[in-house]
C-alpha cells in the first residue's frame, strides 16, 4: 500500500516543522511539502499532489479556508484536512462550507492527528469530538428556537427511514464498513443510500452530511422519520 501523501502548512515555524517531522516518522504517512500560508500551501498542491492537505486555518496571505477552496477548485482528488486552535462555530463552519474534509482542533495528538490524515485520504470525514459537541449544541439550540420542545424536530428533505439512520450513523463517525456491520447489510447497499442521500440533501461529502444531520437534528434527536 502507497504512503499517504501530506502536505502540511502553517505560518508558525516551529508548529509547521514539528508536524511535518512527527508525520514523516509516522508509518504509512510521507510529507511532500511544508507551506507557511495559503498561497503556498496551493501553489504545493498544484506542484505534488498530494492525497492530503493539513493545514492551519488562520494564516497570512490566504488562510485555511480560502486555501480550500482554491485546493479543490484546482486539485479535487486533494483531501483538506483544518487542524487549528479556533473551535467557535463560526470558524468550524467556514471550513466546512469551504469543503474540507476534517477539523481537528491542535488538542489532537499524534495518533488521533496520523488517523485523520488517512481517513481523509480514504474519503471519511474527521470531526474532532470537540467540534462535534459545538456542531450538536449549536444545532439544538436552533431547534429549539424553531420548534417548541415537545415537537420533533423533522429533517427538511424527504429521506426514508433507512437513509435517516445512515445519515445520523455517518455524524457518528462511523465508516461505510462500520454502518454496513451496524446494520446487517452490504457496503454497497451502504453507498447506494449514501449516493441517494446526498442527491436528495444536495451534500457534497461527508463533512456536509454531518453537518446537516446536526441542523436538521436527526444526529442531535436520535429519532428517525
Amino acid at each position: 500500500m502507497n504512503d499517504v501523501r501530506v502536505v502540511v502548512a502553517d505560518d508558525q515555524a516551529a508548529v509547521r516543522d514539528a508536524l511535518a517531522a512527527m508525520l514523516d516518522l509516522t508509518p504509512g504517512i510521507a510529507v511532500v511539502g511544508a507551506a507557511a500560508d495559503g498561497v503556498e500551501a496551493v501553489a504545493l498542491v498544484r506542484e505534488h499532489r498530494p492525497d492530503v492537505l493539513l493545514t492551519d486555518l488562520r494564516m497570512p496571505n490566504l488562510d485555511g479556508a480560502g486555501a480550500t477552496a482554491r485546493v479543490l477548485a484546482d486539485a479535487p482528488d486533494t483531501a483538506v484536512v483544518l487542524l487549528t486552535t479556533y473551535d467557535d462555530e463560526e470558524s468550524i463552519l467556514q471550513g466546512l462550507e469551504a469543503g474540507a474534509r476534517g477539523y481537528l482542533t491542535k488538542n489532537a495528538g499524534r495518533a488521533e492527528i496520523a488517523a485523520a490524515i488517512v481517513a481523509a485520504a480514504a474519503g471519511q470525514s474527521v470531526l474532532d469530538p470537540v467540534v462535534q459537541q459545538r456542531l450538536l449544541l449549536s444545532a439544538t439550540g436552533r431547534a429549539g428556537r424553531r420548534a417548541a420542545p415537545s415537537d420533533p424536530v423533522a429533517p427538511p428533505v424527504d429521506l426514508t427511514p433507512r437513509e435517516t439512520e445512515v445519515l445520523r450513523l455517518i455524524a457518528d463517525g462511523l465508516t461505510n464498513r462500520d454502518i454496513a456491520a451496524h446494520l446487517f447489510v452490504s457496503e454497497s447497499t451502504v453507498k447506494t443510500h449514501i449516493n441517494n442521500l446526498f442527491a436528495k440533501a444536495q451534500l457534497r461529502d461527508r463533512a456536509h452530511a454531518v453537518r446537516f444531520a446536526f441542523d436538521s437534528g436527526i444526529a442531535a434527536s436520535g429519532q428517525g422519520d
